[in-house]
């Protein structure tokens, strides 16, 4: 059974059209019917989350994504359609209501706890490690007015996870905070996925919803674009247009790691060919996606339609936004190859990968030993890198402190 079921929804509202800045206006305009401008919301959204699933919502400001929630939440009503929640929900959107300025970290914790649902003696029991998680524990008896908007959001976010959710909402609840706490927060979320809790994501961070995710849902303007794999679905929000997908995105013929028809991003005068390019994990299982420090392989298929000789096997590795990380090939390894002739594979091992998160694009090339391109796949491939660390930035660097 589906934790929840959206069916057919609608929202509307409805703007006043004139305002009136006068009593005489005021006056006069009251002998008119009222005028409204009628804005679009949400406009037939449908989708059904499974019950453990994390589903990410992305989109621009304005595209719905808030009003979403709100409905599922049961903070609004829907103009049309049906919101179906078969599980206890609560509701991570606007974090921090009902906290006191004039109250200290401890009095505004309760205060939380008690509109969160939490009892007064759980949240007594669970005090310490709130303010701990917050990183709040040497300001419990400092007023809420002397924090920053971030350590007043880190408070209630430690505080509303001491709640035991079916069904978690969250509306960029990892807007504000430090990359540490974050991660963090990611932790935790993961946790509660690993009990089985449905998650629905909002975010502007791509990388977040990227990494935590399981699918995604596109919309623009109040209308549903895409719903499907997250990588897929963001690649789309990123690189294509907001045109409107009656499929779901993974119902599309996948390209993660497949050619794509790019003839831009693709020369050579194909005396050898690539046929295609698979990543495999520890265990040999073909995937794009792969834990960091894991090693992986690199399976370069080819094709020769003569025999060459001396050819050079090269790769290159590239950021999302195009930075050139890594380059290797084949002659720089000390790897002579006389010739090849026929169909045949060449295996580039990767003992650690020291990526710490991130999608990443690949180019595979051959090439003679005077660089005359044989086959050129410029940046075709792709493989995201799940975090198992709280190291920041995109590399390990191996290092130990020592005091």
């Amino acid at each position: 059974m589906a934790a929840i079921e959206v069916e057919n929804l609608y929202k509307m509202f409805r703007i006043p059209h004139e305002k009136r800045n006068t009593v005489f206006e005021s006056l006069a305009g009251a002998l008119k019917p009222p005028q409204y401008e009628t804005f679009q919301a949400l406009n037939n959204i449908n989708f059904e989350v499974d019950e453990g699933e994390a589903l990410g919502i992305i989109g621009e400001n304005g595209s719905g994504k808030s009003t979403l929630l709100k409905i599922m939440a049961n903070i609004l009503r829907p103009t049309k359609g049906s919101v179906k929640v078969n599980k206890r929900i609560t509701p991570f959107l606007e974090l921090g209501v009902g906290f006191q300025p004039n109250f200290t970290a401890s009095e505004n914790v309760r205060t939380y706890a008690t509109i969160m649902g939490i009892s007064k003696r759980e949240i007594e029991y669970k005090l310490d490690d709130v303010l701990e998680f917050a990183g709040l524990e040497k300001f419990r008896d400092t007023k809420l007015k002397n924090f920053s908007s971030g350590m007043q959001v880190r408070l209630a976010f430690s505080t509303a996870i001491q709640t035991d959710p079916e069904i978690l909402l969250m509306d960029e609840v990892l807007a504000v905070g430090d990359m540490e706490f974050q991660q963090k927060c990611l932790d935790v979320l993961n946790q509660y996925r690993n009990e089985g809790v449905t998650i629905i994501f909002v975010s502007h961070d791509l990388g977040a919803v990227r990494r935590f995710c399981d699918r995604t849902l596109l919309l623009h303007k109040g209308v549903q674009v895409a719903l499907g794999d997250t990588g897929d679905v963001i690649d789309r929000y990123v690189y294509g247009g907001n045109e409107t997908s009656t499929p779901e995105v993974s119902e599309v013929e996948q390209a993660d790691t497949k050619e794509v028809e790019e003839p831009k991003n693709r020369w050579g005068d194909k005396q050898i060919e690539i046929v295609n390019v698979e990543f495999y994990d520890k265990f040999g299982n073909s995937g794009s996606r792969f834990n960091s420090f894991d090693p992986i392989t690199i399976r370069i298929f080819y094709q020769a339609h003569k025999k060459v000789m001396d050819p050079v096997f090269g790769i290159a590795l590239y950021s999302e936004k195009g930075e050139n990380l890594f380059g290797t090939n084949t002659e720089l390894k000390n790897l002579t190859i006389d010739s090849i002739e026929g169909s045949g594979h060449i295996d580039l091992e990767i003992d650690r990968l020291t990526i710490l998160t991130g999608r990443f694009f690949l180019t595979v090339a051959i090439h003679s030993h005077d660089h005359k391109p044989y086959d050129w796949h410029d940046k075709l491939y792709s493989f995201d890198v799940m975090p198992t660390s709280r190291d920041a930035g995109i590399f390990e660097i191996p290092c130990n402190w020592k005091l």
